[in-house]
């Protein structure tokens, strides 16, 4: 169960009064005790004048028994029940005595000079006392007062602290919950603005918020998230576009020779043929159904590359072998100058590798070289398959590696790889966050697939 609101203006209001309940009650503390201790300053600076007024008193007197028989001069001072005098001989006998609570006379140490304390008998009683000698005797000058008076002060003094606490906090928090809430409205203005984002405008994008530099940077990272979901939006369209084009094509050749086969007898010649072309359109399927479960499968978060310990020069040889009849037919010479190791997944890179290999020969020029080839540098591999023929166009370029894009206007050859052939080769080169990369001139056209190495050297395999 949780303890904070789900409210974030309630939760700022909250931590607002909690604040202000902490800065005010430590300026209440503060306050309190400071004017205790000034109280009980201003309490025994009285005592010890009283101790001084009675010491005065006594030098002007000629004999303590004519100070006895004019109490008014004493008394008056105290003033009220709350205080209270003694004057003791040396011998412990009670010379004055003021003491309207009849309360014990307090045994206290000897005091050449004024102490102060409070009565071990007696804490309430704060008392101060003085030691005078004189001619006829040394005399123990006790002044005290209790500390009801100052108490029921201090106490109506917290009284008023706590309600003006209480007080503070409450108006703390409704000046919390209006601040927030006014300061809030841009973010529920921005929620506003993004609630109104759905498929069908995904274009929309939310204001700057350029006066709130938090929303600033908050709406700038939506909107360039809004910028990528369009751009998959927009290729997530294509992709169903084209999917639907590319396999309607096989689906309504199947349909048209079987409905031809169907319209009549044929020979077991025709059938035969009827079948094997059939066949054709099944694997065109198969090719475009397997590589699209690829795509799928390589573009998953958890999908990472086996890499090993990978000896280019023999993996080309074995492609040049598996593509030697494919180019003889061509004319085309399949040349390998590769020469490194990598840290890859075999499979994943005979593949890609593959891939190239075989869009070079398909439309590469006939009875020309296919030269594959690697590029080392501190942190970079650079395996390339090069080709002559026609120049790519450069508006074909930024399309170049997307689904079931194809530079010309044909979308059936013989061993085509459904548009998916070179998307296949990006995917696999994000696993391995590296990059595939063309050019095309007149010179011919180049793909080149570039590795980092730097994970290849900390694991102490060549580049």
């Amino acid at each position: 169960m949780k303890v904070w609101p789900r409210t974030l203006s309630l939760r700022l209001a909250l931590m607002f009064a909690f604040s202000s309940c902490l800065l005010l009650g430590a300026v209440a503390v503060y306050l309190y005790h400071s004017l205790e201790r000034e109280i009980l300053w201003r309490d025994d600076q009285a005592l010890l004048g009283r101790l001084q007024h009675m010491q005065a008193l006594l030098d002007d007197t000629q004999s303590i028994e004519a100070l006895r028989n004019r109490p008014q001069l004493y008394e008056n001072m105290l003033g009220n029940r709350d205080s209270f005098l003694w004057i003791v001989d040396a011998n412990g006998r009670m010379l004055i005595e003021v003491n309207p609570a009849s309360l014990q006379l307090p045994d206290l140490a000897p005091a050449p000079a004024p102490q102060l304390g409070n009565d071990p008998h007696n804490p309430s009683l704060r008392l101060a006392w003085l030691d005078v000698a004189r001619a006829a005797g040394a005399l123990k000058l006790i002044a005290g007062k209790r500390s009801d008076e100052r108490e029921q002060m201090l106490g109506a003094y917290r009284s008023k602290i706590w309600m003006a606490l209480a007080a503070g906090v409450l108006l703390a928090f409704a000046l919390g919950w209006l601040i927030s809430q006014r300061g809030l409205r841009p973010v529920r203005t921005l929620a506003t603005q993004a609630a109104s984002i759905d498929p069908r405008h995904i274009h929309l994008r939310l204001d700057d918020f350029a006066d709130t530099v938090e929303l600033e940077v908050l709406s700038q990272a939506l909107n360039q998230m809004l910028e990528r979901l369009e751009q998959g939006f927009a290729q997530l369209s294509r992709f169903s576009e084209d999917l639907a084009h590319e396999m309607r094509t096989p689906l309504t050749n199947l349909m048209g020779q079987s409905q031809q086969l169907l319209d009549r007898s044929r020979s077991q010649e025709e059938y035969q043929n009827a079948l094997a072309s059939n066949l054709e359109e099944y694997e065109r399927l198969a090719r475009m159904i397997d590589s699209m479960l690829f795509l799928a499968r390589s573009e998953q978060p958890k999908a990472t590359p086996k890499r090993k310990a990978t000896d280019l020069r023999a993996l080309t040889e074995q492609l040049c072998e598996y593509f030697e009849g494919m180019a003889a037919d061509r004319g085309i010479t399949l040349v390998n100058h590769s020469n490194a190791k990598l840290l890859a997944d075999p499979e994943l890179l005979r593949r890609a590798l593959a891939n190239l290999i075989a869009n070079a020969l398909r439309y590469g020029a006939a009875n020309s070289p296919v030269t594959i080839s690697t590029h080392t540098t501190e942190s970079t591999l650079e395996l390339s398959v090069h080709n002559l023929g026609d120049v790519i166009e450069p508006g074909h370029m930024p399309h170049i590696f997307e689904r079931f894009y194809r530079c010309d206007a044909s979308r059936n050859q013989p061993g085509d790889s459904g548009g998916l052939g070179l998307a296949i080769v990006r995917s696999i080169m994000h696993a391995h966050a590296g990059e595939v990369r063309v050019t095309s001139d007149h010179t011919g056209t180049t793909f080149r697939l570039v590795f980092d190495t730097t994970r290849a050297q900390s694991e102490g395999l060549p580049g």
